[in-house]
């Protein structure tokens, strides 16, 4: 019997057969420290290198085995400089929204010229070489989103954490304030009346800081790296021919996006499982009860947190009745309880999906949320910063987690928060519920993702996906100028008349009043 799986790998092929597009040469930067954006990407890169495309890499994150069309300008950072700025963000960030947008200021401003400054990719800009696609990570990097018309060519952005207020304006996309939560508040989509003024509040600091602080040191790298270039910096940024969104209805919410913002969350996840290491599936399968995974994601590393801290989380762990498996980043772990087994490393999607893996610990990353979503796990969140919250505010909010305080939870929080989501089947099932709408998709993430990406290649830059919104001012796109006039004429002229009466009243008081006295006189 044919499965739904084979017909659905046939129709796709036929699909890429009948939208056949030449090899193209294609300039990929993603050029953060962590490793988590350029997780969202590796296997979109790597699947146009394989389906033909020549690809060039700029990324602190080179293959390890050469590939195939696939070629990398490796960012050379010092990672214990951003472990310290990662550190140094999770203290700047609790002061407050100011503090966390000088934090990203400063860490996009360091990772922009990390690449402007990098030898190979001076290089490559000053060279003959042409593309025919720019990708880039969108993240308050303006000035590199030039490198589409350096090399006359459309510009695809791809954003790690969907989208925001900021990003939006690169397509001309909307966010009603109203029931489009800024991703670093913890709103959901029906908000109160408060809470809808912290989301005006939110996206408008966000804006204000952008334009008046982030864009014109952006303007500064783009006149100094592009000396020749002509147009403004504000109109560079709004001519990207497709977004490509890491977020997904199904455990956040519908909103509007114009047809050249595309969700594609879950493309990093591979759909071939690989079987776990021996010691991992043996510890797995001897808890009776079955077992839990914790990990801080990529960025935040469990080996450097406080002592005290650290011993919380082992208390907790250790009066639990199933074992605990930790990505903890050092060899050894002094006390370390015997239910638990750390590593610097796990493949953590394949882990997710082994049937006795009951429940994720988590920081709430993006791609830690996405991928319990996709193997249907529900979560303990302990959010650290950034869209953390709102990630693991829509765990709670969706019925398939549990939230605890990073800052100041105890063992017995952490073990109350970890025993009520085990105990209680209605997480688990609220979270098979959610997984089953976030896979009921015409295409794979990573398949629709493929798909846009040479449609923009086969139709030039895709121009027939763009709202006519970038061809217009702050004014004009928001209907200023047409309000000012369908408002403004009756205004006055209710002015106009309420003024001609005024003076024909008071003249007619006047006359009375004149005659009334000359009455007296007489």
């Amino acid at each position: 019997m044919i499965s739904l799986k084979s017909i659905a790998a046939a129709l796709w092929f036929l699909a890429c057969v009948t939208n056949y597009v030449e090899s193209a040469k294609i300039l990929a930067v993603f050029p953060f420290p962590g490793p988590s954006q350029y997780i969202c990407v590796q296997s979109y890169l790597k699947t146009l290198a394989a389906r033909g495309h020549e690809v060039t890499s700029v990324s602190a994150f080179p293959q390890k085995t050469p590939l195939k069309n696939f070629r990398d300008i490796t960012i050379h950072i010092d990672q214990s400089h951003h472990d310290e700025a990662v550190i140094s963000a999770i203290e700047q960030i609790a002061v407050g929204k100011l503090a966390e947008l000088q934090f990203a200021k400063e860490y996009t401003s360091l990772t922009s010229l990390l690449v402007f400054n990098n030898e190979d990719f001076q290089q490559l800009l000053h060279s003959d070489e042409q593309f025919d696609l720019i990708i880039i990570e969108v993240f308050y990097q303006d000035a590199l989103y030039a490198l589409g018309k350096h090399f006359k060519a459309p510009i695809i952005g791809v954003s790690s954490f969907g989208a925001d207020i900021v990003i939006d304006q690169l397509v001309d996309n909307v966010s009603p304030l109203a029931y489009v939560p800024a991703p670093s508040g913890m709103n959901m989509d029906r908000m109160n009346f408060w809470q809808r003024l912290d989301n005006l509040y939110a996206n408008t600091m966000e804006l204000l800081y952008t334009h008046l602080e982030i864009i014109p040191e952006q303007q500064r790298y783009y006149e100094k790296y592009f000396p020749n270039a002509t147009l403004r910096l504000t109109d560079v940024r709004r001519d990207f021919s497709l977004l490509l969104l890491n977020q997904h209805y199904s455990f956040s919410w519908p909103r509007p996006l114009v047809p050249n913002a595309i969700e594609v969350a879950g493309m990093h996840i591979e759909n071939k499982l690989k079987k776990l290491p021996t010691d991992m599936e043996a510890f797995i399968n001897a808890s009776s009860r079955g077992a839990i995974y914790f990990s801080l994601g990529s960025n935040v590393k469990s080996a450097l947190l406080p002592k005290q801290k650290l011993q919380e989380i082992m208390n907790a762990f250790a009066s639990l009745p199933v074992n605990v498996l930790w990505k903890f980043e050092k060899t050894d772990l002094a006390g370390k309880p015997k239910n638990v087994f750390i590593n610097k490393w796990f493949p953590q999607s394949d882990v997710l999906a082994h049937p006795k893996v009951k429940l994720f610990v988590t920081h709430g990353g993006m791609h830690s949320l996405i991928e319990a979503v996709h193997h249907a796990k529900p979560i303990v969140g302990t959010p650290v910063f950034y869209d953390q919250y709102l990630n693991v505010e829509k765990a709670v909010y969706k019925g398939f987690g549990v939230g605890i305080n990073f800052r100041n939870f105890t063992s017995t929080e952490l073990r109350d928060a970890i025993l009520e989501v085990l105990n209680n089947p209605k997480y688990t099932e609220r979270a098979r519920e959610i997984s089953a709408s976030f896979h009921d998709r015409p295409m794979n993430p990573l398949d629709t993702a493929i798909y846009w990406t040479e449609y923009v290649l086969r139709h030039k830059g895709a121009p027939q996906l763009r709202v006519a919104a970038r061809h217009l001012n702050f004014l004009q796109r928001h209907s200023v100028d047409t309000m000012a006039v369908l408002f403004g004429i009756p205004l006055l002229l209710a002015i106009f008349l309420f003024y001609g009466v005024f003076q024909v009243l008071a003249a007619l008081f006047s006359s009375n009043d004149n005659a009334h006295k000359k009455r007296k006189r007489d």
